[in-house]
């Protein structure tokens, strides 16, 4: 991609040649492909399901599908509560025989299997003689007179019908849908309300459906006046927006047909928008900031493209590589939710870069001096806080730095750690009810069921047992498990065929630790058939496993796919492994924030959510993923300059400021845009997409402007003349891979150093209004 240099007419290379030789029909083809992605992409939230937390290869999963397939009502996913609203309460004959009938009418149901209730179960421990032990009962029954008592609220006032929507999430849902008018409200002398898994799920989709079209109705018109006030044009502001749209709507059509053979969670498209967007502008804004800084200092337009695909095309190259890369850390994991954003933003980066590098060219070609169109503001008008107006302040601000460089580089690495240290004392959890608004019907039934029910709730561990286990040692097996610490009943067994499951309530919380251990101790009895565990309890447990199995060779990925990339960039040694730390130092506030805000409860009034004292667990895997990578992506473009100055001067320092000079506003004017689209995705009423937003727009700020203005250039002051060593048959490498044309490239000024475009100002309103 050797391609000129701008103040004069350029020799376009072969890349420019390709994307700008029929500007019109390059962009009437995104046109049709535009389109085409509409249509190929509609329905795809209809697609896509509310779980995938759990590992699919794990003990709890084998022993729930069992269950699922054998025993339906084990594992109810549909909770009818009953609300009787009379004196007498739920025992009354007349609610009786209207819950009986709504049994009846739910089991009649396709789809529909293991139908249980409260009266059920208590006819049926009265013709067992309501004995509190539990004896062993039938196929699909519940067991003694506890399973009725925990059927119903301890005032009575209050009771339930269970069942189970068989089928896949997709499959439960369509069923849900088509069930829930018909028992949802007052029938007679009861009132009825939809809880359990199945409603949890629905909710959640449909809830995120809603807020991510409120986060675009916000993120759209505000973004487009942030890209207004930093270019001072309408024509340069719409580029970016329409390179994001292509994005957004591209990876919608790509994880529809994801859907079509594997699962992808709902939650993944909130990530498709706010990456779409948000890299698709950093992009367009690196490219048309520098086609413009070549304009002016008098390139033609085809030459100013030439040269911009040289330099912040290859930037953007790279960027999207380190953020792919990062992304598909995530397809390591078995859980379907982290594979789904690895789908998701793989698909939105690329087409991101794709449409900047070859889109937005051909645009620009066409364009010209147009691109400067529609001023809507004064010549050096308007511009963003942190130095966008003027990238003197930035020079001042680097030079600053490097004189006391020890001083910032202990201050600001304390500070960042600091903000971190709340993450040491993180509790992790699984994804419920909770994450809805209190409004929400699944919400209020489960608060219902933890706050006036005995026991817990869906929170029991199920033990299933398999290979035809004898009664004396079912019987022994049981009463080893019922003298476990921590046992508060074991209900059961339920057998047929050959099979069973025993029912096991904790004495604490459904997830807590004493849970968690309590599961571990079951797995630890010894049986002589076959015994698995599941459960809310055990589904964390070997989630946590999973992701700790997985983790080290996930973060390796990432950091030896990213090492080679920057020295691929910069061609040196150091730099990568600085760049890597400082990444990481990036994101302390954002893992601190997750704990102090979302674990502890903090602002959740102001914010409007529910703590649970506790992290979903693939959350922060997820976060460091995007987060990393989105870091990376504004490493990258200092990097590159800083890069290109050096190659032309040999300076380090010189380069150091001339880098932050060129890129701090505009890293700054990104990132600012950035955090409003995660911040309008924070909106959203489901906390795990309230704390992704929030946590991420805090993270890029920081990044960019903490560790980019403070950090880098300390850090680069320190390592002295290391930072740009490498051994000479690395160096060579290098050499050979830049002739090839993915590096540098360009004209070479006296002494084989590049030249350089005329050093214009820094100001990117400026800079258009030339």
């Amino acid at each position: 991609m050797a391609e000129g240099t701008g103040g004069g007419t350029a020799v376009p290379g072969r890349w420019t040649r390709f994307v700008t030789a029929r500007p019109r029909l390059s962009l009437l083809l995104a046109l049709v492909f535009t389109v085409l992605a509409v249509v190929a992409g509609s329905g795809v939230a209809d697609r896509m399901s509310g779980g995938g937390w759990q590992d699919p290869a794990s003990e709890s999963a084998y022993a729930a599908d069992a269950l699922d397939e054998q025993f339906p009502g084990a594992r109810p996913n549909l909770l009818l509560l009953v609300d009787s609203g009379r004196p007498d309460g739920v025992d009354d004959p007349a609610v009786a025989a209207e819950a009986e009938r709504l049994a009846g009418r739910l089991a009649a149901q396709d789809s529909v299997e293991g139908v249980t209730s409260y009266w059920a179960a208590a006819q049926a421990a009265e013709r067992a003689g309501a004995d509190p032990a539990g004896g062993a009962a039938g196929a699909g029954e519940a067991p003694g007179a506890e399973a009725a008592a925990g059927l119903r609220s301890a005032d009575g006032s209050e009771a339930l019908i269970a069942a189970r929507i068989t089928g896949d999430e997709t499959r439960t849902s369509t069923i849900y849908d088509r069930l829930a008018p018909e028992f949802r409200g007052e029938h007679g002398p009861v009132e009825v309300r939809l809880g359990g898994q199945a409603a949890v799920y629905d909710e959640l989709q449909s809830t995120i459906r809603e807020d991510l079209l409120r986060a675009e109705i916000i993120a759209l018109p505000v973004t487009l006046l942030l890209l207004i006030v930093v270019f001072g044009s309408a024509v340069a502001a719409l580029l970016p927006l329409a390179v994001g749209i292509v994005a957004i709507l591209g990876t919608n059509a790509v994880l529809r047909g994801i859907t079509e053979f594997a699962d992808v969670s709902v939650f993944a498209q909130n990530l498709t928008t706010a990456l779409g967007l948000g890299l698709a502008i950093d992009y367009a804004l690196f490219i048309v900031r520098r086609y413009r800084e070549e304009l002016a200092a008098g390139a033609d337009p085809l030459g100013a493209v030439g040269t911009t695909l040289r330099t912040a095309g290859r930037t953007v190259l790279f960027s999207a590589l380190t953020v792919a890369v990062s992304l598909s850390a995530m397809l390591l994991f078995p859980q379907y939710f982290l594979r789904s954003f690895a789908y998701a933003g793989i698909a939105v980066v690329l087409l991101a870069a794709v449409a900047a590098l070859t889109v937005l060219p051909a645009a620009l070609v066409l364009l010209g001096p147009r691109v400067n169109s529609w001023r809507i503001l004064p010549r050096r008008g308007g511009g963003l806080p942190g130095g966008v107006e003027s990238g003197r302040g930035w020079a001042r601000l680097a030079k600053l730095v490097m004189r006391r460089a020890p001083v910032f580089a202990v201050l600001t690495t304390a500070g960042l750690v600091l903000l971190g240290l709340p993450f040491l004392r993180v509790e992790f959890g699984t994804a419920d009810d909770r994450q809805l608004p209190r409004s929400a019907e699944s919400h209020v039934v489960q608060e219902h069921l933890r706050d006036g029910f005995p026991g817990t709730p869906g929170g029991t561990i199920d033990v299933y047992v398999a290979g035809d286990p004898a009664g004396a040692e079912l019987a022994g097996y049981r009463e080893r498990i019922a003298a476990l610490d921590g046992v508060e009943r074991v209900d059961g067994p339920v057998l047929d065929a050959g099979a069973g499951y025993l029912t096991v309530t904790a004495e604490g919380e459904a997830v807590d630790a004493a849970s968690q251990d309590l599961v571990r101790d079951i797995r630890g009895v010894g049986a002589p058939f076959e015994a698995s565990v599941t459960g809310t309890a055990a589904d964390l447990v070997d989630a946590k496993d999973s992701i700790r199995s997985v983790l080290p060779w996930a973060g390796l990925m990432i950091v030896l796919a990213t090492l080679v990339l920057l020295f691929l960039l910069t061609g040196s040694v150091l730099i990568p492994f600085v760049a890597v730390v400082l990444n990481a130092l990036s994101l302390t506030a954002m893992f601190g924030a997750l704990v102090w805000v979302f674990q502890d409860g903090n602002l959740s009034g102001v914010l409007g959510f529910t703590a649970t004292g506790d992290i979903e667990t693939t959350l922060p895997v997820l976060m460091f993923c995007v987060a990393f990578g989105l870091s990376m992506d504004y490493g990258v473009f200092l990097l590159s300059r800083i890069k290109e100055e050096h190659d032309r001067t040999g300076d380090r320092e010189q380069a150091v400021v001339f880098g932050l000079r060129r890129t701090g506003g505009l890293i700054t004017a990104a990132a600012v845009i950035l955090a409003v689209v995660m911040v309008a995705i924070g909106t959203s009423r489901v906390t795990n997409t309230k704390m992704l937003g929030i946590g991420l727009a805090l993270a890029v700020l920081m990044d960019a402007m903490v560790v980019r203005g403070l950090l880098v250039p300390a850090v680069l002051k320190l390592t002295g003349p290391a930072t740009w060593w490498a051994p000479g048959p690395l160096r060579r490498f290098h050499g050979r891979v830049e002739r090839s044309g993915f590096g540098e490239g360009g004209p070479r000024a006296p002494g084989g150093l590049p030249e350089r475009a005329a050093d214009t100002s820094d100001d990117l309103a400026s800079v258009g209004g030339r």
